[in-house]
């Protein structure tokens, strides 16, 4: 008998219910990512905000080579002035369009994102999903990874948009400086929607957490952009590096130093993360 039991316990079958369970998990993950996607796309979210960064990163070459003839047709200007404006170089006319992104773009994203998590807890609906087999981790991943497929997409499309537009109308700005910055961009935007992620798991409002996120966003470019040497490795000065980077030209020309700003900014994106799981676990759902 006992060699029986044995012979059993040692059979490849008693590792299935492991097995099963490795898979629940990645079958259940997947499935709230579907529904995150598909509340996106039900949201039209997936739509307009693709549109709307698409509209931002046309509008900077567009007007940059516009602006004499609007100048020159605006009138009201007295008579013989001369204004000379010089012409504009398609690297600079890029890093005005990242300007745009991190203004206007940020602000699109944070509002678009600040219910994420409180808007579930505060009607219930997060303590009726987070049941067996559903994790807390899998839960805020599922979330946080369907914001970043609307995040990196918009950003792709938005900032391609402005460097073709670039292209036509001024100067061509090699790929390479293009990848760099926008990649920079992307790790900016996907540190400050953590961050929006982190507040909207601890506030109920959602406003209080798209503002939360935008003040503490402000708060670390200013503080980066007026000690750079002393904060410049701090994720704040990511947007300063992806300026660098497109308005240089050369990867060489990002100091050895500023690679920790990228560093930090992927540690704090995962402690950011760890963050929302272990506050959700404190109270999935409104007291």
């Amino acid at each position: 008998m006992n060699s029986a039991n044995e012979a059993y316990r040692s059979h490849p079958a008693s590792a299935a219910p492991k097995a099963a369970r490795r898979s629940s998990g990645g079958s259940v993950f997947l499935t709230l990512l579907g529904k995150e996607c598909l509340e996106l796309l039900r949201s039209f979210k997936l739509i307009w905000v693709p549109i709307v960064f698409a509209v931002l990163g046309i509008m900077q070459p567009v007007l940059s080579y516009y602006m004499p003839i609007i100048i020159e047709k605006a009138g009201n200007m007295p008579e013989g002035t001369v204004i000379e404006i010089p012409p504009a170089v398609g690297a600079q006319v890029l890093a005005d369009t990242l300007s745009q992104f991190g203004v206007m773009g940020l602000l699109i994203l944070s509002l678009a994102f600040m219910g994420i998590v409180s808007g579930e807890r505060n009607n219930g609906a997060s303590a009726l999903v987070l049941v067996k087999p559903v994790s807390y981790t899998s839960y805020i991943l599922s979330k946080w990874l369907s914001m970043m497929l609307l995040t990196w997409g918009s950003l792709l499309i938005g900032y391609a948009a402005g460097w073709y537009y670039t292209w036509l109308l001024i100067d061509f700005v090699d790929v390479v400086p293009f990848l760099l910055s926008f990649v920079l961009y992307g790790l900016w935007f996907t540190f400050v929607l953590t961050v929006t992620l982190l507040f909207s798991t601890i506030l109920r409002s959602a406003a209080g957490a798209a503002f939360s996120s935008l003040g503490a966003a402000v708060l670390l470019s200013m503080l980066a952009g007026l000690m750079p040497k002393y904060m410049g490795w701090s994720p704040g000065a990511l947007s300063a590096l992806a300026y660098q980077a497109v308005i240089s030209q050369e990867m060489l020309h990002i100091q050895p130093a500023s690679w920790w700003s990228i560093i930090t900014a992927m540690i704090a994106i995962a402690a950011l993360l760890a963050g929302s799981v272990f506050l959700l676990k404190r109270a999935p759902a409104r007291d």
